[in-house]
């Protein structure tokens, strides 16, 4: 794909994500946590040329990305996204199917990607970090970058996707999308995102808070999605959505992970229709 196109896909699939009615997250139907759509808006079209730059090293993708992106909301807004959509707009520059690409891709990533990521994570400063004794991000990195994601994958989805081909973002997010291929755009990204929250604790919401919060808001998501019809209009979809959001939010429980995990689906969606 051209780097037009790779942009394109990756602002389409940011927009496309705050349209959906995400529970606990921001979205277009209502803001949350001290931030606001118009954020991730600005963060994503700041962001869109970095993820696309061609032939660049997918940790400096990340890194410029996220200097762009704090540079025009002063908010992390979009850290996860970009550690997710970096390595698959670097994929689909290769003249391969976009998963073997990836492989390929991530196989290639070293100490030099690690450096820049580290960099990328300590400017965004995400919520319940913490810090660790080894490979921490506020030193100099060396080890690579996969290594590195691999001492923090049993904690953090978005790392293990690095350790796993991506294989949540495929077989839980982009075949959801292609299971409801028939229904609304918007009810398939609200479907894939609470494909994600029923499938594992959402990883945000457990740094912060716990994995016992975290485990619940899974059986919660569980029960909610029981009793909605993805091929519903939105008018019977959102009622039963909105009270879930609404009540997240009172608690402060955001699954940010998940909503992260939304977008590389619909990046990885595009870029491999």
């Amino acid at each position: 794909m051209t780097t037009i196109d790779i942009a394109d896909a990756f602002l389409r699939s940011c927009l496309a994500e705050l349209d959906a009615l995400k529970p606990g997250n921001v979205h277009r139907f209502a803001a949350g946590h001290g931030m606001e759509v118009a954020h991730f808006e600005a963060a994503a079209r700041a962001a869109a040329p970095a993820i696309a730059r061609p032939d660049e090293r997918v940790g400096t993708r990340i890194e410029t990305a996220v200097a762009a992106s704090l540079g025009v909301t002063g908010l992390n807004t979009n850290l996860g996204i970009l550690l997710l959509c970096a390595p698959l707009a670097a994929a689909a520059e290769r003249p391969r199917p976009l998963r073997a690409a990836l492989v390929e891709t991530l196989a290639a990533l070293d100490r030099q990607d690690a450096a820049a990521v580290f960099r990328a994570i300590a400017a965004a400063n995400p919520g319940g970090l913490g810090r660790r004794t080894e490979h921490d991000v506020a030193a100099p990195a060396t080890i690579g970058l996969v290594e590195a994601m691999q001492l923090a994958a049993g904690d953090d989805r978005i790392a293990r996707q690095y350790t796993s081909g991506f294989a949540d973002v495929f077989d839980i997010g982009v075949a959801r999308l292609h299971q409801l291929a028939g229904a609304e755009p918007q009810a398939r990204t609200e479907a894939a995102y609470l494909a994600f929250l029923c499938a594992f604790p959402d990883s945000h919401i457990g740094r912060k808070f716990g994995r016992a919060a975290a485990e619940a808001v899974q059986e919660e998501a569980r029960q909610l999605v029981a009793g909605i019809d993805w091929h519903a209009p939105a008018a019977r979809r959102h009622p039963p959505l909105a009270a879930f959001d609404a009540g997240l939010k009172a608690r402060g429980l955001n699954p940010g992970t998940s909503a992260d995990l939304t977008v590389a689906s619909l990046f990885a969606a595009a870029l491999s229709p």
